[in-house]
């Protein structure tokens, strides 16, 4: 039931683009993007009990090693997502390894200072990375069957957000029902008594913040190829803050949560600010009463009261 349910989901947003409005086409696509780096904040937030405020980091360390592959090197779209993955993996990998020893706010207040450190090494190498201003990559391609099919077509790039957030959130419900994933819960729970119980707890750890690294970083190399475009903004503190806020919207420890906040999210920044120019505040406010009707968030709201069968 629970697979059918999200290969019944991918299957609505497959067949959304046949009747969306090219601007609605162009936003569900980017909405995608967005839901598979919050599917990788929601592998440390909700199932490991890890709450960051320095995701972009791995989002950007995508974006980087893609974009700077492409714009610098003339890499071609496969060879530079490569780079873009082996580049969040590592830093997720390393921030991993320097985390490894906190936890609550403590950890909290460490990733926000390596994703600052992050951001102002993109303003200081200015030169490689053009800081604010960014760089907008030329036309890409790929190839299909021995055909090659342009990254700008609006039907490729929502299909190829659409493969990649479906890979996202299907690794995301492997993970959750695996036995790793039954141990990144237990850390949540309780890490001494999963210490007790003779697991590695810091081996975990290190695992889940490469992980959540991973996709976040994935997304950041795919939002990079399909929307041509690299900045410093995606490596500041509000590409943290996103993420935070869209898992829990949604949903934190649920595999469809992320997808829900996100979409629920962007639309409402949207229409808000296009009737005034202070349309954080309304979007702050709703956010606000959403989190006190549904603690839980939009989808686990649903679990905790019909369907707890949910993941």
């Amino acid at each position: 039931m629970t697979l059918g349910l999200h290969l019944a989901v991918l299957a609505v947003l497959a067949a959304l683009q046949l009747v969306l409005p090219p601007f609605h086409h162009g936003m569900v696509a980017r909405v995608m993007v967005l839901a598979a780096y919050a599917i990788g904040y929601n592998l440390l937030l909700g199932y490991t009990g890890l709450m960051s405020l320095g995701h972009a980091i791995f989002f950007a360390a995508g974006m980087y090693g893609t974009g700077l592959t492409v714009h610098h090197g003339g890499f071609g779209v496969a060879a530079a997502l490569v780079v873009g993955l082996a580049a969040a993996l590592a830093v997720g990998a390393v921030v991993g390894v320097m985390t490894v020893r906190t936890a609550g706010p403590a950890f909290l207040i460490v990733t926000m200072m390596l994703a600052q450190a992050f951001y102002l090494a993109t303003l200081h190498f200015n030169e490689l990375t053009l800081g604010d201003q960014g760089f907008i990559l030329p036309a890409l391609e790929v190839t299909l069957a021995g055909r090659a099919f342009a990254l700008a077509d609006p039907a490729v790039k929502y299909n190829v957000a659409l493969v990649v957030f479906g890979a996202c959130l299907l690794a995301s419900l492997g993970l959750v029902r695996s036995p790793v994933g039954r141990v990144l819960v237990a850390l949540r729970e309780n890490e001494e008594r999963t210490r007790l119980l003779g697991y590695h707890t810091g081996r975990y750890r290190v695992l889940a913040v490469a992980l959540s690294g991973l996709v976040s970083g994935l997304a950041g190399a795919t939002y990079t190829l399909l929307f041509s475009y690299v900045g410093s903004t995606f490596a500041g503190v509000l590409y943290s803050i996103y993420p935070l806020l869209w898992t829990l919207l949604g949903g934190a420890g649920t595999t469809l949560g992320p997808l829900v906040g996100t979409l629920l999210m962007t639309y409402a920044i949207d229409v808000t600010s296009g009737i005034t120019d202070a349309y954080l505040v309304i979007v702050g406010a709703a956010l606000v009463l959403t989190i006190l009707w549904a603690p839980a968030g939009v989808v686990g709201g649903l679990r905790a009261r019909w369907a707890r069968w949910l993941p």
